[in-house]
């Protein structure tokens, strides 16, 4: 019997277009021989599942249950793509496990911790893993650009804590780019990190369990034409992705083996993708996505064609380890 399938997309941040998009490539890629799939579109002023003609129906947010033409309709897993609140932030994890519904994505603690950049960090230093200097500011705290300037040096990036897709991130050469960043940032966020410069070579590498083993995927080289992996950058065409990574074996072993660590130390479940830049041939960790995009274009589906991985597998196994971890 066909399972139905939730595939949860938009989203309360800036994030939301991509996961529409995410969320619609699912939706398009999963087995249709195997599940039932229902889009439901997850917002502030509305929670809904949209049927391919466009019709609305209102989700129940007691049980997650849609009431189709007098028919109830429940769902036996989630498939999460949203990108940011509430979907990778703890949300939406949190309420799924109230309800008992297996979902593809990590637990609540851990999505909280990993959307936080810097608690994250915080957690995995004791751990050894090298990582750019870092200078924490809140909203209403007093700017100290001295303090700054001797902390993390020039130039540096200032980053909103919780955000993804590069919303709300700045490259900063000066004392007196601070503060146009700075707001920039708190647009997205009321936590800021602002992090030192580090000039290398960036990679970013895909973890997953695939199949019931932790799977470290073909690692990702990015090449940038703007000052930074930024917005444009990411998608709309001013980078390159180069998969595999021009990295000598040293290097590649070196960054598996931390993201593999990283995904493990931290207790992960479903997809990450871990950023990295290396520093004088060491790969330092810059931040990790537990709903990373999921177009054809992103990252992550690039490193799984590259190991043989097709979408709709995929998405398959996704759910079929959400489900095995419930049984």
């Amino acid at each position: 019997m066909k399972k139905n399938i939730a595939i949860i997309m938009g989203g309360y941040s800036s994030e939301y277009l991509i996961s529409l998009k995410s969320g619609s490539i699912v939706y398009d890629s999963l087995p249709k021989t195997s599940y039932n799939a229902y889009c439901i579109h997850i917002f502030k002023d509305k929670w809904v599942y949209i049927t391919d003609d466009s019709k609305e129906y209102p989700v129940n947010k007691a049980d997650f249950s849609v009431l189709v033409e007098g028919s109830k309709l429940n769902f036996d897993c989630v498939f999460n793509a949203i990108h940011g609140s509430p979907g990778e932030d703890g949300i939406m994890q949190a309420y799924f496990e109230l309800l008992s519904i297996p979902h593809t994505s990590c637990d609540m603690y851990q999505a909280a911790l990993t959307f936080n950049k810097r608690d994250c960090l915080s957690v995995l230093k004791p751990y050894g893993i090298l990582m750019a200097d870092s200078y924490f500011l809140n909203s209403g705290d007093p700017v100290d650009a001295t303090a700054i300037e001797n902390a993390v040096g020039f130039p540096c990036f200032v980053k909103a804590n919780k955000a993804g897709s590069s919303f709300g991130v700045t490259k900063v050469y000066s004392k007196a780019d601070l503060p146009s960043a700075i707001a920039t940032a708190f647009k997205e966020d009321d936590e800021l990190i602002i992090e030192s410069f580090l000039e290398g070579t960036e990679v970013s590498v895909g973890v997953i369990r695939y199949k019931g083993k932790v799977t470290v995927l073909p690692i990702t080289e990015i090449v940038t034409e703007n000052d930074f992996f930024d917005y444009e950058a990411k998608y709309l065409g001013k980078s390159q992705e180069i998969t595999p990574a021009r990295l000598s074996e040293t290097q590649e072993a070196a960054v598996r083996e931390i993201a593999e660590s990283i995904y493990t130390i931290l207790k992960l479940e479903g997809f990450s993708r871990s950023e990295f830049i290396f520093k004088e041939g060491k790969p330092h960790f810059l931040e990790i996505n537990t709903i990373p995009g999921l177009t054809k274009e992103s990252i992550l589906p690039q490193q799984a064609a590259q190991a043989g991985i097709s979408l709709p597998d995929l998405f398959d196994n996704a759910i079929q380890e959400a489900l095995r971890k419930n049984s």
